[in-house]
């Protein structure tokens, strides 16, 4: 039985996580999981999986948690009780599920001692690329991708037996605007953004995937996870999300991997690896799929990605300056401060205007999203 550590429990992909426990209750057992806000959500997770190790980051909602909770279940306040637990003997795999910058110190806890990391936090990988993968390297620690794109790729690469690869395709949906006009995502309100059009999952990369920072994220996620310069990654538009992604090799073979949009299958993955264990739900079935469409991403249209792609390039603490300028950025758009394109205006001019560092340090990696979430801040 692996024992599970949920970092983000009450968000997306850690409710996901748990309905995947529940359907193995003899394959995992769940012994911390973690929330910011949703002190709710968290303690009926934790009577209902029975776990003994709960944490809530809002001080204003520990009481709460405590005096909800009887005894034998111990509850624990901030990021540092999250960082300490993922380190304890009794856990085998960590899901790293936290939304935005928060999740990247408990995620370094985990890899320093050496634990399996299934991680669906993208910002870690976009903030500290090198610093994540070095301590993983040095640590023995090993990263399962929970994004659907990344697993996908993951899985087509188990069958590339070392060969080298050509080039990545990294699928998006488009998100909901798509097939807008630039001048009528001009004036794109939260609660259109919010509605993807394939997947269910939270508001902050619901607004990066209407952006396509999202992906974008996952261009600097892939580079990092799987070795491969960017030049080599290629972002095509499949509204369907049937096929997740694909790895096209030098004698241009390509492989694919497809299935419904269901996140439950990568996590499960991630969390059973090397094994696949049966899961509930409807399957792909290909008499009803009328049509597989691909395009180009418009990057005038959307310049979040054009924005990644130099990010990325320019190297150093920039990915990550640009990653708290868009949380920044994303937070504002929420509460209706900011439009949409004020989003990636700030960031670019965040990415300009921070301090450069060519090799940061995990220090420099924190001083630079305070300085930059902070710079963005003062442009509204």
């Amino acid at each position: 039985m692996k024992r599970i550590a949920i970092l983000g429990s009450t968000g997306s992909i850690g409710t996901q996580t748990l309905d995947v426990v529940r359907q193995h209750p003899d394959e995992f057992r769940v012994d911390m999981i973690s929330a910011g806000n949703n002190a709710q959500l968290l303690v009926e997770q934790a009577l209902a999986f029975n776990v003994p190790n709960v944490v809530i980051c809002n001080p204003d909602k520990y009481q709460a948690v405590r005096d909800a909770l009887p005894a034998g279940f111990n509850v624990f306040l901030g990021i540092e009780s999250a960082c300490d637990l993922v380190r304890m003997p009794e856990v085998d795999v960590v899901v790293a599920a936290m939304v935005g910058f928060s999740g990247l110190r408990p995620t370094l806890a985990a890899l320093e001692a050496g634990k399996t990391v299934a991680l669906a936090n993208k910002e870690t990988l976009v903030a500290a690329g090198s610093i994540v993968m070095e301590s993983a390297k040095a640590h023995g620690a090993c990263i399962y991708p929970v994004d659907s794109e990344h697993s996908a790729i993951f899985q087509c690469l188990l069958g590339a037996d070392g060969n080298p690869v050509h080039k990545i395709h990294l699928t998006a949906s488009g998100g909901p605007f798509r097939t807008w006009p630039r001048e009528k995502i001009v004036s794109a309100r939260k609660e259109q953004a919010l509605k993807h059009p394939n997947w269910s999952m939270g508001a902050k990369i619901t607004i990066d995937s209407a952006t396509m920072m999202n992906k974008g994220f996952e261009v600097i996620e892939a580079k990092w996870l799987f070795g491969v310069d960017t030049s080599r990654i290629h972002v095509v538009v499949h509204p369907e999300s049937v096929i997740h992604s694909m790895v096209e090799f030098e004698d241009g073979a390509v492989m694919a991997q497809l299935g419904l949009p269901d996140m439950r299958i990568p996590i499960q993955l991630a969390l059973a690896y090397p094994r696949r264990l049966p899961l509930e739900g409807k399957r792909l079935n290909f008499e009803e799929l009328s049509d597989l469409t691909f395009f180009e991403p418009d990057m005038e249209k959307f310049p979040c990605l054009a924005l990644a792609f130099e990010a990325i390039e320019r190297g150093g603490n920039i990915p990550c300056a640009m990653n708290a300028a868009n949380e920044a950025a994303v937070a504002a758009y929420l509460q209706d401060k900011i439009g949409f394109y004020d989003i990636p205006d700030t960031v670019s001019k965040v990415m300009s205007g921070v301090n450069f560092a060519q090799n940061p340090s995990v220090d420099d990696i924190f001083e630079t999203n305070a300085e930059a979430y902070a710079l963005a801040s003062s442009l509204w």
